[in-house]
């Protein structure tokens, strides 16, 4: 449950305001004045305040800075009066999150709350994303490695500027949710965000797709087109795979950038845009400066401020709470009362190289879910992967298992069935005397190990753990 603090030196708009909150579900307090707020806050932990701006012995305003500098994730609301409106758009600046205007209306009240809640739960929700996550409300702060933390200090500072932003990172990272998380944690979260994948768009498309076009100025265009720049005006536009976007169209967006103009195709007019550009990619941007593909210029103008996203094998330390939190979202999903991962399974979790990153770990947590029916996700009910790796684990070298050649016999055809025998034997005991597991991993057709058994006398059930092989 979220635990809001309020602190208002009127006290019926305490009492009304904490009454409209805890019948949505909040943990609220309250308090009359700011000395007091800085008190609670010393000794409980909370995730959003809401503070009158004139308050004796310590206005909004110096409580907000208080309250800053002791907890900086902390999202705080001022509530002011008409006159007091200029202290409250100040205030933004120094942190707060917005404002609300007396009297308080608690529908509007409420609506700022949870968007605010929610904004603050995609930087949390950072430390297991994926780009195809739901951001759940009252996620917790998981990112515990060194390499997450950095992270989200960067995107703590970069939510509350407005230059260019690149963030680099593996497919699977969650760059996208990076840029919601600048985007609805800074001063463009009212407007819209716009994300366009510029991989997914044919190079003969994408100028329109940007800049729009007028009708008539192209074969097909037969009507007039809003582009992505001028439709996210006033808010952040996401270019995804900002590295497949070829050379003309890099010098077109430089422009924009630098002059915040574009023209439409087809138009003699220019147009003003003031947007936030977010570019991503997984590419290789210095190589591709190296080698002529990308411009230097380009680069530097979008790599002011730079996100660098750790590989999920750069940040191993979060493997295990990240499986928790898979775990958790599967049981809502799938109905089911999974607890844990057993040991054997976790080991090989753990020790996966991930390439698909927290996608891919997602994407094994559900498999397992389909195909697990205890409480328990065991290897068994992990990918054939994982599955293959235990195998390979439990497998010791069958070299030419106690095999001496006989140098007093020069015979080939002897020597070679004096292997085979000796090989066939430590392979049965390895798998048990299971034909099938025999077969498939010591790369033997089934019908000539069957055949290879009989020739050399070989019984596979003297190799089993019971008098029956259990699975022929």
């Amino acid at each position: 449950m979220f635990k809001i603090l309020v602190a208002d030196d009127d006290e019926g708009l305490r009492l009304s305001v904490t009454a409209a909150l805890r019948q949505h579900g909040y943990d609220v307090e309250s308090v009359a004045n700011g000395e007091e707020a800085l008190t609670k806050i010393r000794t409980n932990s909370y995730q959003l305040a809401l503070l009158d701006v004139q308050m004796p012995k310590l206005n909004g305003i110096e409580t907000l800075k208080e309250l800053k500098a002791q907890d900086p994730s902390l999202i705080v609301i001022l509530l002011t009066a008409y006159s007091n409106v200029p202290d409250a758009v100040q205030a933004t600046k120094l942190g707060a999150y917005n404002y609300l205007e007396k009297p308080i209306q608690a529908d509007n009240l409420v609506y700022m709350i949870g968007k605010a809640l929610k904004a603050k739960s995609m930087i949390e929700a950072l430390s297991f994303s994926a780009p195809q996550i739901k951001l759940p409300d009252g996620s917790q702060f998981i990112g515990q490695s060194v390499e997450m933390k950095k992270v989200f200090s960067v995107i703590q500072k970069l939510a509350q500027v407005d230059t260019p932003v690149l963030i680099r990172g593996q497919s699977g990272t969650g760059k996208e949710l990076v840029a919601r998380a600048l985007h609805f944690n800074g001063p463009r979260k009212d407007n819209r965000f716009v994300s366009v994948n510029c991989s997914a768009i044919p190079e003969t498309l994408i100028e329109s797709e940007f800049f729009g076009h007028e009708k008539g100025s192209f074969t097909g265009a037969d009507h007039r087109k809003i582009g992505k720049f001028q439709y996210a005006d006033g808010g952040t536009l996401f270019l995804d795979e900002i590295g497949d976007i070829s050379a003309a169209m890099q010098v077109k967006l430089l422009r924009v950038l630098q002059e915040r103009k574009f023209m439409p195709i087809g138009s003699n007019r220019e147009m003003e845009v003031n947007v936030r550009i977010v570019a991503a990619t997984n590419r290789d941007l210095d190589q591709m400066i190296r080698d002529g593909s990308f411009r230097e210029d380009l680069f530097y103008r979008l790599n002011v401020l730079p996100v660098n996203l750790p590989s999920l094998a750069e940040r191993r330390p979060d493997i295990e709470v990240l499986i928790q939190y898979f775990i958790e979202k599967f049981n809502r999903e799938y109905k089911k009362d999974v607890k844990k991962v057993s040991g054997e399974a976790m080991s090989l979790l753990r020790t996966h190289s991930w390439p698909g990153n927290i996608r891919e770990l997602e994407n094994v947590i559900e498999h397992a879910f389909v195909l697990e029916p205890s409480a328990e996700i065991t290897v068994a009910s992990l990918p054939e992967l994982f599955q293959q790796k235990k195998i390979n684990t439990e497998i010791p070298t069958v070299t030419r298992p106690g095999f001496k050649l006989d140098l007093q016999r020069l015979d080939f055809q002897a020597n070679k069935e004096q292997f085979e025998k000796e090989f066939l034997i430590q392979a049965l005991k390895t798998f048990k005397g299971r034909i099938n597991q025999t077969a498939l991993h010591a790369n033997i057709p089934k019908k000539t190990l069957l055949r290879k058994l009989e020739k050399y006398g070989i019984v596979a059930r003297d190799f089993s753990e019971s008098t029956a092989v259990g699975e022929e």
